[in-house]
């Protein structure tokens, strides 16, 4: 398996939908946190969750990553995403501290994997092929995620490092 480079990812809009619906059902609703959201949606309310959730995806699609990749299984059925973001000026990234915005930074944002394909090596392969695009492309690797998921220990045994608290973030850094 490997990672694909979706080239107009707001024609994959749909597709992206229901997978991101699938890992909010098998995060038991903590993924995608939703913090914009007053009343989230249940994880059996797919139209709930599509109603919040869609304008969001439109705006990352569209205006946000500079690239979006996905892994799919050999039926062709996705397991996992991952973009990039390293062209910060001009968007409106207000949850990137002003202290990383540079030309040497690139984000890893949209990493997902299926939950019924956790476990299997998937995840690993995804943000390893992320890190090495970045540094292909002269970039410093950062996630930018909330000290209270999962994802967050993760990352640290992965090889980021807490660089600092951001609003209701914690900012890490690759290497």
């Amino acid at each position: 398996m490997e990672a694909v480079r979706v080239e107009n990812p707001p024609e994959f809009k749909e597709e992206l939908i229901r997978f991101v619906f699938r890992v909010y059902q098998g995060t038991g609703g903590a993924y995608p946190a939703l913090e914009w959201v007053e009343n989230k949606p249940s994880t059996d309310d797919f139209e709930g969750f599509r109603k919040v959730y869609e304008p969001f995806l439109e705006f990352r699609l569209e205006k946000e990553f500079d690239e979006l990749y996905v892994l799919r299984d050999d039926d062709g059925k996705l397991v996992g995403t991952v973009a990039l973001v390293y062209n910060l000026e001009g968007k409106d990234v207000w949850w990137v501290p002003e202290e990383i915005k540079n030309e040497k930074t690139g984000l890893i944002e949209f990493f997902m994997v299926d939950p019924a394909y956790r476990g299997k090596g998937h995840g690993s392969r995804l943000l390893n092929f992320a890190i090495n695009r970045l540094t292909e492309l002269g970039r410093d690797a950062y996630v930018i995620t909330f000290p209270e998921l999962e994802a967050y220990s993760y990352y640290i045994r992965k090889g980021f490092t807490k660089v600092m608290d951001y609003r209701e973030f914690v900012v890490l850094r690759y290497g």
